[in-house]
């Protein structure tokens, strides 16, 4: 199989199930290993806002992992942006969220497996954990493939399987719902993914280990599949009429707001601005320089982020805060997203000499946008230990934990956005800072509950919400203005 020249008919396939722990994650990572290990381009993606998986399946097929998340984009953008992450690739392959059917909360299918699989025109393979069960499986998989005719179950695998003979009952018992069984794994002891505070591992966490378990996953579904008929199940997805999502095209047809022009009289300079030192210059004097945060504390980033911040004329250079003593030279703006800082707060706190770079930049008014790790990594503390010191706020671990969708509205004109910009998030954390919210919060949320959150200030953009800047490609070219004008 050749890669597809037309990208709207790339072949791909939605690997689901009934509920979360039933297996698709070891399905769909081992299903994207096992064709990559046969030459096959793979083009890995993942329903929802979830960080973690993206990265197993990243190392699955050396592809970037995807999000497609018809909430924090809009359901117009799922097609595009597979498309995007599929170009030049043989096979798309899409691993859903919790059960099929279940979306945001109170917002119907919204954000499920099941509306992405219908915007993708794409087949759904249902994984299922036949574990204590045999004749009943039939009524679950027809319960299934009967509750919404728009969604297309192609075809079943069967996890958990205790013998020969269980096999063959459950085998039966599908057989006469009429969807084809496309692989039985058997009841073997699980792959070693180990777990914590907000799930699986990063795989930048556990290095070898973490490419073992990936081969580990890859052998199980080679040995207990059928990869020609889960191929050929995924040729038979519908041509798709819109075209692939390109950072460029995306910050042209969506211009940002003007800056803002302050006024005559206007607030004397931030006393916290050290006076007389001058802003770093990029050193090509044109491209801005934007420092993204990277390495084992801080996992979590959508790559379309860094797609956007290139195409509104940045040069993005990453560095680790757990390794890099002081940001890279000639940073002009900060991008600091998701992870674990509380894990690694010792050795953060340690490195005394980047944290008092990170507050140099932020001090001086340059655009730094810092997304819940980042948000605790500017704190003054996390858990007792100093970090960055740029928000007088300190934060601390959490026995509650908060998670879910927000529709916010942004409350201070930052290096992100103007006042009264409408985008939507997603929390996940088991962290709180105190105060919730500086003086100038940066969100105000307008459900599930009414509240603000968040910082703004000098340049900083602080806040626990996680959003997708392809939903809104101007927060991206505002940011990199600011580089330039800061």
């Amino acid at each position: 199989m050749t890669s597809s020249d037309s990208g709207s008919a790339v072949p791909r396939l939605v690997i689901a199930a009934p509920s979360s722990g039933s297996g698709k994650t070891t399905v769909a990572t081992g299903l994207m290993a096992a064709l990559t290990a046969r030459g096959l381009a793979v083009s890995p993606h993942k329903v929802g806002p979830d960080y973690i998986d993206p990265g197993y399946h990243a190392l699955a097929t050396g592809r970037v992992g995807r999000n497609l998340d018809a909430y924090l984009c809009g359901p117009e953008l799922v097609g595009p942006l597979l498309l995007h992450g599929a170009r030049g690739c043989d096979i798309a392959v899409v691993e859903g969220v919790m059960g099929l059917y279940d979306g945001a909360a109170g917002e119907g299918e919204l954000a499920s497996t099941a509306q992405v699989a219908k915007l993708l025109r794409a087949p759904v393979v249902l994984v299922v954990d036949a574990s204590s069960q045999s004749r009943s499986v039939a009524a679950l998989v027809h319960g299934f493939v009967s509750w919404d005719p728009e969604v297309r179950v192609g075809g079943v695998i069967l996890n958990k399987v205790a013998s020969d003979r269980h096999e063959v009952l459950l085998r039966e018992a599908v057989d006469a719902v009429g969807v084809p069984v496309l692989g039985v794994l058997r009841r073997a002891a699980p792959v070693e993914t180990p777990s914590r505070h907000l799930g699986l591992v990063p795989v930048a966490e556990r290095g070898s280990d973490a490419v073992d378990a990936v081969a580990a996953m890859g052998a199980r579904v080679a040995d207990g599949c059928d990869l020609e008929a889960l191929v050929g199940l995924a040729r038979s997805a519908g041509a798709l009429s819109c075209a692939a999502w390109d950072a460029g095209e995306a910050l042209v047809s969506s211009p940002p707001p003007p800056l803002p022009v302050p006024s005559p009289g206007a607030a004397p300079p931030d006393p916290l601005v050290r006076p007389g030192r001058p802003r770093p210059q990029a050193p090509d004097g044109l491209r801005r320089r934007v420092a993204m945060a990277s390495g084992a504390a801080f996992t979590f980033s959508y790559a379309e982020h860094t797609e956007l911040l290139a195409a509104a004329g940045a040069e993005v250079v990453t560095f680790d805060p757990l390794r890099d003593e002081e940001l890279p030279e000639g940073t002009q703006g900060l991008v600091i997203g998701g992870g674990f800082p509380e894990v690694y707060a010792a050795e953060l706190s340690a490195n005394e000499g980047l944290r008092k770079s990170v507050a140099e930049l932020a001090f001086s008014g340059a655009p730094v946008a810092a997304e819940c790790a980042g948000l605790l990594y500017l704190c003054r503390e996390l858990d007792g230990l100093p970090m960055c010191g740029v928000l007088d706020a300190a934060a601390r671990m959490s026995k509650r934990l908060t998670l879910g969708y927000r529709d916010a509205v942004a409350v201070s004109d930052s290096a992100l956005a103007v006042a009264g910009t409408r985008m939507r998030g997603h929390e996940f954390h088991r962290t709180v800072v105190e105060p919730g919210a500086g003086a100038a919060p940066a969100w105000g949320m307008r459900a599930p509950e009414r509240r603000v959150e968040g910082f703004v200030e000098r340049g900083v953009h602080a806040s626990y919400l996680h959003t997708h800047w392809a939903a809104e490609p101007g927060v991206a070219r505002r940011f990199v203005e600011r580089c330039r004008t800061s």
